[in-house]
């Protein structure tokens, strides 16, 4: 009766049973009963989101009220009205009379004195397996208040059918409503949408009390350096941050305080479309009882083929943080000393790593760049250039400006070095050139965490401005120059130019926010005029 009339309070009725903080045990049963998924070898439970196996950023809306007066509105926050919100919701209640339902109750953020509390409720007994997995589990002894902060209600089964009427995109829709304190799911089975619109909340609401939200894995070494690493999917930032030598933090959302950094999360969200043991043992044995794979084939054994993107190339390993042997269970760390920006360069012309100053830490954060590869994506068919503002702008609230002048003051006063790493190609462009080993890139990495790199020299790159190591322990010296590593200088040349105009016109869209010395920042335009002559 409790839950009943917990649940009453957004007009939830007639259901037939409600499952109330379940343990795994019970959910991954519950999953394997309504035959949502099935068994790994591993004991993973293996599942298939269908259409779409991604995020659908066309169909995300925030509702326009009085609480919305400050939203960077546009092509990432599209306005709903509250009528077509109504009409919804009211939707979503009558498909879920007599039907039984999942509810997780948990927080966002490791921090007590900034978490929020999450309430998720869902059809599918697998989302609530990936809700408790993905946020943090309160402790016996935690007091939950009624209702929660916010609620997500996911109807995965349920589309809007009368989409053009409403003025959706599709079927589909991701709202958020905070005046309701509400975020409502409809018409995909991708669970991504679950904590990406908690994140969403998070980027919106914490700026308010001074707090960064960042898109970004974290680690801490022995000496208890806190190190970040922002990147776009398929970047190396899950992989990256799990590092046998230091301990995780988390692997994909985080905030900056006064006091340092913290998880939003307790678990682990990684691509893994062709993981391996040997070039990424934690995660890989994380993957066990207790976490969810989304559409990864399995063989007739039943083990994970990673290697397999017959489904989609962005299969999906959801896990408890804990179980990453050397994780921080307690989700925080100190202020960070160093921070990398990660970008696949699929065009193999930006170096492997480079210092950057604090002008060229606004500006490389404000373009946020890596590169799709072709097939991983309908209708891309060759490497394209991808700009996504503080590498994460699907989810940004405030304009993009509001978090890197946040994260340049917090650079500043806690004096945080910041590093740009091509995880991409080199020798060439995708199809021509290798993909950077990860054994180098890992041992650039440690090279910058220990100091290592504070004592070579360094030059500047001629196009981009930054400053390139000469040396490195571990790494041959001629791939820390990207040109030297190409056959073709000219054809590097003109991939150069091309890669730094288009840097020049996306970071158009900032120029009437940002100081002078941060648009000149950014690539040299007589270097582009002697790399493209």
């Amino acid at each position: 009766m409790k839950h009943e009339k917990s649940l009453g309070k957004i007009g939830l009725k007639g259901l037939h049973h409600i499952f109330w903080d379940e343990p795994v045990s019970v959910l991954v049963e519950e999953a394997l009963h309504r035959h949502e998924g099935c068994l790994a070898e591993n004991g993973a439970l293996v599942v298939e989101t269908g259409a779409p196996s991604g995020r659908s950023p066309k169909d995300k809306y925030l509702v326009k009220t009085r609480d919305t007066g400050d939203v960077w509105w546009g092509s990432v926050n599209r306005p709903l009205a509250p009528e077509v919100w109504d009409r919804l919701m009211a939707y979503a209640r009558s498909y879920l009379q007599g039907r039984e339902v999942f509810v997780f109750n948990g927080f966002a953020g490791a921090d007590p004195d900034h978490r929020l509390q999450v309430r998720v409720i869902a059809e599918r007994a697998w989302h609530a397996l990936f809700a408790r997995t993905l946020f943090i589990v309160p402790k016996p002894d935690e007091v939950l208040h009624d209702p929660p902060d916010f609620t997500v209600l996911n109807v995965c089964g349920l589309k809007a059918l009368d989409y053009k009427a409403l003025g959706l995109n599709s079927g589909i829709f991701v709202v958020i409503n905070f005046a309701e304190r509400m975020i409502l799911i409809g018409g995909t089975n991708y669970a991504g949408e679950i904590k990406k619109s908690i994140f969403t909340v998070l980027n919106y609401l914490l700026p308010k009390k001074g707090i960064l939200p960042m898109h970004c894995s974290a680690n801490v070494g022995k000496q208890g350096d806190t190190a970040l690493f922002f990147g776009l999917s398929g970047t190396g930032k899950t992989t990256l941050s799990a590092d046998p030598d230091r301990r995780l933090i988390g692997d994909d959302e985080h905030g900056w305080t006064n006091h340092g950094v913290f998880n939003f999360e307790g678990g682990c969200y990684a691509k893994c479309i062709k993981l391996s043991r040997e070039n990424e043992p934690q995660i890989y044995n994380a993957l066990r009882f207790g976490s969810v794979l989304e559409n990864v084939i399995l063989d007739d054994r039943r083990c994970p083929d990673f290697d397999d993107g017959s489904l989609t190339e962005n299969t999906r390993a959801t896990y408890p943080v804990a179980y990453i042997d050397n994780c921080v269970q307690e989700g925080m760390g100190g202020h960070p000393k160093n921070i990398f920006f990660l970008a696949a360069d699929a065009f193999g012309v930006l170096p492997p790593i480079a210092r950057l100053s604090s002008e060229q830490a606004m500006y490389h954060f404000l373009s946020g760049y890596t590169a799709k590869l072709a097939g991983t994506e309908a209708g891309v068919v060759e490497p394209t250039t991808t700009f996504s503002a503080c590498f994460g702008a699907p989810f940004l609230v405030h304009h993009p400006f509001t978090y890197a002048q946040m994260l340049g003051e917090k650079m500043r006063q806690h004096d945080t070095r910041l590093w740009l790493v091509n995880t991409g190609w080199s020798g060439g462009g995708y199809g021509i050139g290798k993909r950077m080993k990860i054994g180098y890139t890992r041992a650039l990495l440690s090279a910058a965490l220990s100091g290592a790199l504070d004592h070579v020299g360094y030059v500047p790159d001629p196009v981009f401005g930054l400053q390139v190591p000469q040396e490195c322990p571990g790494v041959p010296a001629d791939i820390l120059q990207p040109r030297n590593t190409w056959t073709d200088k000219g054809a590097y040349d003109r991939a150069a130019a091309d890669l730094a105009r288009k840097f020049v016109e996306n970071f158009k869209a900032f120029e009437d926010r940002v100081a002078p010395e941060v648009i000149q920042a950014g690539p040299r335009l007589e270097g582009i005029a002697r790399a493209a002559s």
